[in-house]
Order: structure tokens, then sequence, then C-alpha cells
């Protein structure tokens, strides 16, 4: 295990992936941490890698990633409620809130990403909230949860997005078109 260690620490990014690729199964505290401490590596080879092992990974280590949801990094922060997100991790809803008014917009944009995957009814005033966020992520993420949701939005609130002039808000408006009257 310390060979382990050191390699994820220290190693080559094409050697953190081969590591990566085997500790899907892993809930050693230790080198769970090392494996989440990945997400925020310089390569995005390799934080697509720990996502991965993480969110493979069957044994039951959604307190250990919950709690990691405050760590001082903002990827970790970010990245770690996706995983959450996409394992279903529902107890998980609280922790992921509280990141919708992080610092970091990146942070912001998962946290809301990830409620709306998880579908949370509740966080309807959040995620239309953050259609008025300063950073424009955020405000795509929050246009994604809100056709996941089927949330419905004002003519004043489309009339807003628009301003943005981005082709992917309008693609977004478009899918919410078409997901009928109710998601308008």
């Amino acid at each position: 295990m310390e060979n382990i260690l050191k390699k994820l620490e220290s190693g080559t990014s094409d050697e953190k992936i081969k590591i990566l690729e085997n500790l899907d199964d892993e809930d050693n505290p230790e080198l769970l941490q090392k494996i989440i401490s990945k997400l925020d590596d310089d390569d995005v080879r390799v934080r697509g890698e720990a996502f991965s092992s993480l969110l493979l990974n069957e044994n039951k280590i959604s307190d250990f990633l919950i709690g990691n949801l405050k760590s001082i990094k903002k990827n970790i922060r970010g990245f770690t409620s996706l995983v959450l997100a996409n394992r279903n991790e529902k107890s998980a809803i609280p922790e992921i809130i509280k990141l919708v008014k992080d610092e970091s917009s990146m942070v912001r944009s998962c946290a809301i990403g990830a409620l709306g995957h998880l579908k949370v009814k509740d966080s309807n005033e959040i995620i239309l909230q953050s259609l008025s966020d300063s950073n424009l992520e955020v405000k795509k993420s929050a246009l994604q949860a809100i056709i996941n949701l089927n949330i419905r939005i004002s003519g004043n609130e489309i009339k807003e997005i628009v301003k943005e002039k981005d082709n992917e808000i309008e693609k977004l408006l478009m899918k919410l078109k078409m997901s009928g009257p109710e998601g308008i």
C-alpha cells in the first residue's frame, strides 16, 4: 500500500491512472482519501479516473464522500458532489445544498447539477435563484436542472437568460420548450 500511495502522490499521470483503474473496490480510508485527492490533480485524465473509481465503488463510502464536500479544494468539493449525485446518494442532499452558495462558481455549478441529477424537488427555489448567478456555467447548470425537474419558469426569467447570447443556453431553452407547456 505504501508504494500505491507514493505513486498516487508523485507518479506520472499514466502511473496514477493505471493504479486508479484498479481501486474501484477500495474501502481503506487512507487510500480512499488519496483517491479523492486525485479529483484535484493537474491532469484531467487523472481526475476523470479518480471520479470513475469513486463512482464504480460499491462499498459504503457515502459518509466519507460527504465529509469531503467541506474540503478546502474547490475541485474536490465540486466533483465529489457530482460523484454523490451519480451514486444517487440522497443522504448527501443537505450538504450539497450548502454548496449552492459556495464562493467558487465551479462548485456552485456542480452543486446545482447534482441537485438536478438527484431530482431534488425541494430545490426548485434554489435552482430558480441560480438563474441569476453572475456565472454563465452556473446559469447553464440551473437551466439543465430546471429541465430535469420540469420546473415552470416565467417569461421574464426566460427573457433574462436569453440576454446571455450563448449557444448552449439557446439549446437548453429549446429543450425546455420541447418538454411541453409545463416546462414554461
